[in-house]
């Protein structure tokens, strides 16, 4: 299970200033959605100093290897496995995203004290809004991207609840709908939460049942936990800011998927874990009980 790390009363308290990064009409529209619609928002996020292409490659050259991810963004929307290096290291990648043809992903930069008090201030903003919805925030956690023109993110899942904010240039998010298994199949999920690789594989025929997403500056997208999407840069280069955050539905909904997948391995054909509001508390139960007896054993 995982434990809270997020203190409400930093904001609470007023450790941030009031809210203004999602305005009254954003948060409106948020609590109308989440936690299973996805949707646009608006958000006034711009030009942050944090967000500055060489503040973020000083960050990238500051973070562990493995928090960085970056790969040649010529690529199609379908790949087997990880992707291929573009043969840079990570600072001269985001330096000259412009003509790099990369795309970079930094990851948990809530690790450097600067960009963890900006996601706690965003997600401030959020607060009532989650925990009227799906009870206590649980690890919240900030992923930055920065894409090349034309850079494409491959087709995969995330197990958080998450808002991309677009911050500088365009790109194309295009969701599919999560839990259906034309999309995802229950394997796919399963293999995931037992720790496989979260690209998807993808077939030509989704196409005409995506939802496309237009992101410019100041326009942020909602993506419900474990949703299926792709996203394709614009004509110049792009940084977005990730927020996410895990709530006991979407960890009672991981490990159901593993509770799942050691059934299976015994002849048994599960029952998929139901959407929200649906509850997998008696599966995610059990697999927790099954861990501190045996740790990971079958999940491999």
């Amino acid at each position: 299970m995982n434990a809270p790390i997020f203190d409400p009363t930093d904001w609470q308290n007023g450790r941030a200033s009031a809210p203004t990064i999602f305005d009254v009409e954003a948060r409106a529209r948020f609590a109308a959605y989440y936690p299973e619609g996805p949707h646009m928002l608006r958000h006034a996020l711009d030009r942050h100093p944090l967000l500055e292409l060489e503040a973020l490659a000083d960050l990238a050259e500051r973070l562990p290897e493995t928090s960085v991810e970056y790969n040649c963004g010529d690529l199609p929307i379908g790949v087997d496995g990880k992707p291929d290096g573009n043969g840079l290291s990570i600072g001269e990648t985001i330096r000259k995203v412009h003509e790099s043809d990369s795309w970079a992903v930094l990851k948990n930069v809530e690790q450097v004290t600067s960009y963890e008090a900006l996601l706690h201030d965003l997600l401030g903003e959020l607060l009532e809004q989650i925990e009227a919805k799906t009870g206590e925030m649980l690890t919240p956690q900030a992923f930055i991207f920065i894409s090349s023109p034309g850079a494409v993110t491959p087709y995969h899942f995330d197990p958080e609840h998450n808002i991309l904010l677009q911050v500088t240039g365009s790109k194309v998010m295009t969701q599919f709908q999560a839990g259906d298994t034309r999309f995802a199949s229950d394997a796919a999920h399963e293999t995931y939460h037992a720790g496989g690789a979260r690209e998807l594989k993808w077939d030509d025929a989704f196409a005409s049942h995506g939802r496309e997403y237009p992101l410019g500056p100041g326009d942020a997208v909602y993506v419900p936990v474990m949703a299926p999407h792709f996203v394709r840069n614009g004509p110049r280069s792009s940084i977005s800011l990730s927020i996410t955050w895990r709530s006991n539905w979407s960890c009672d909904e991981s490990d159901a998927r593993c509770a799942n997948l050691l059934l299976r391995r015994i002849g048994v054909e599960p029952k998929a874990p139901p959407r929200w509001p649906g509850q997998s508390r008696g599966k995610a139960l059990a697999l927790r009980a099954w861990r501190r007896l045996f740790g990971r054993k079958g999940l491999s």
